[in-house]
């Protein structure tokens, strides 16, 4: 029997302006500039320049000052961004509401990555780079009831909308006390050489640890993990959240 055009699936509905999609290029800046938002880093073409050399070959972006720049400049006229004096980049609300989801997107995928698909944890922040951009709306949905609604990614940083609940207690890692216990609370995912480190010392979101030194004029901090001491340099317990171990 015939079927009529009509009466075909054509998949799941979306409703209007759901398929505007801004370029990947400009997707990898809104994510990057969140994210270094998230490590109160003061975000400047500069400090984006930077970043984005961490990012993986595949992205495509420009890493010289003057591509950066440019692409602020761009960001600015479709009033994503503004700039300040001093050359300050900062998020406006349409902005922040874009940023979000592509962050959300990214972390969702992260989780899919490692909870699913069984991909190493030290890939998971790349692989997740290559799907954001793919995932609509419609798969967005069906993504998070695969994954029972998560509320952090694999590394415990917050997916935006999740309904996500800030730890009590939680401080950076520089700032923990001495001989308090506390469990890891979040962890930076972009470098996957440190992160195959934490990995070999179960370093990891909710593994126990003790501060027991830590010298700012020396530029360290020691931690007893798993009856192991690790010795980390100041900046990088500045990218690490801990919170109270309530036992």
């Amino acid at each position: 029997m015939a079927v009529s055009r009509s009466s075909r699936s054509s998949g799941p509905s979306r409703k209007a302006g759901e398929e505007h999609r801004l370029s990947m290029a400009m997707e990898n800046y809104l994510l990057s500039i969140f994210r270094l938002e998230e490590q109160k880093v003061r975000v400047t073409p500069a400090q984006l320049s930077e970043h984005f050399k961490s990012l993986p070959m595949a992205e495509g972006l420009g890493t010289s000052l003057p591509s950066v720049s440019a692409m602020i400049r761009r960001m600015s006229r479709e009033k994503l961004v503004t700039t300040t004096s001093n050359k300050e980049v900062i998020l406006t609300l349409g902005g922040r509401k874009s940023a979000e989801s592509v962050v959300r997107r990214h972390r969702l995928a992260e989780r899919l990555a490692v909870d699913v698909l069984q991909v190493d944890l030290k890939y998971a922040h790349e692989e997740a780079h290559r799907l954001e951009h793919a995932i609509s709306p419609y798969l967005e949905s069906r993504v998070v009831d695969i994954l029972n609604g998560p509320t952090t990614c694999p590394f415990g940083h917050p997916i935006p909308g999740s309904g996500y609940s800030p730890n009590q207690g939680v401080v950076n890692l520089s700032n923990a006390k001495i001989g308090v216990n506390y469990l890891v609370d979040r962890v930076p995912e972009d470098d996957s050489d440190l992160l195959a480190y934490f990995m070999d010392n179960n370093f990891l979101p909710d593994s126990p640890l003790m501060v027991l030194d830590s010298s700012r004029a020396r530029g360290v901090i020691t931690l007893r993990v798993s009856n192991a001491e690790l010795v980390f340099s100041m900046d990088i317990s500045k990218l690490i959240w801990v919170k109270p171990d309530k036992v």
